[in-house]
């Protein structure tokens, strides 16, 4: 096991194994993707109280899951790099911040389309959206603090420091419906206890949450190869890589 955690850290190895997975892993996200919204967008009923106004909780939803599971990663990506100084969990970490920025500004846009029809504004300091947006900024602050410092060592710390600390973020935006008043709707899915959305509607938005969750490892793993390939611009795999593509 911890031969294979090591690996991790040789850049060829995982620039070869990331080439392997989107390899098939792509198609098969963008096949997934293309029924989920099929199948959402047109042929699950209208909701009784939102008519078709509701539908675009197939995006808005894979969306906001995804974008905060993101974050945690590219936490855990920024603790492994305080810790254990490995280079290719920085390069995770920096991968992973333009991808969740993405994300949480769709949730944060297709959350303000929904909320016309539903609330009469586009906007509204609901604890939730506020705790999205926070989450949005802390995002854009790692950005912003990788191309602030010229030394990219303490960059990474610097950015794996605000990762950690913005985790407090994510249990608020979890539990604001519950701990404030909130215009927000309580969760539909429910790991304990009985959804409160209906089987038809439940399936495929399952399926494209997973959907969501692949394309993020798909934009992931297309992040860290371009990092990767910049970083080791100078070294002897990267020039038989170039030597091989210009050969072909």
């Amino acid at each position: 096991m911890w031969s294979f955690f090591h690996k991790f850290g040789s850049p060829p190895w995982l620039y070869a194994l990331s080439g392997v997975i989107l390899r098939w892993l792509l198609p098969v996200t963008l096949l997934a993707l293309l029924v989920g919204m099929v199948w959402g967008l047109l042929f699950t009923s209208p909701d009784f109280r939102q008519g078709n106004s509701y539908r675009i909780i197939y995006i808005h939803v894979p969306a906001a899951v995804v974008a905060m599971a993101g974050y945690y990663l590219m936490a855990l990506a920024g603790a492994i790099n305080l810790i254990w100084r490995m280079k290719m969990a920085d390069v995770a970490m920096k991968a992973a911040a333009p991808v969740g920025a993405a994300f949480t500004f769709i949730a944060l846009f297709t959350g303000a389309v929904w909320g016309k029809p539903t609330w009469g504004t586009w906007w509204v300091w609901d604890a939730r959206i506020t705790s999205m947006l926070i989450l949005f900024f802390l995002y854009l602050g790692v950005l912003a603090l990788y191309e602030a410092f010229e030394n990219k060592e303490a960059a990474g710390k610097a950015c794996a420091v605000l990762s950690l600390v913005g985790m407090v973020n994510i249990p608020i935006i979890y539990k604001s419906v519950d701990w404030w008043y909130s215009l927000h709707q309580s969760a539909s899915i429910k790991f304990t206890g009985d959804s409160t959305i209906d089987s038809s509607m439940l399936y495929p938005l399952l399926l494209m949450i997973a959907s969501f969750y692949a394309l993020f490892t798909c934009c992931l793993l297309l992040n860290m190869r371009t990092e990767l390939l910049q970083r080791e611009s100078r070294t002897q795999w990267v020039r038989r890589l170039v030597s091989a593509a210009g050969n072909n």
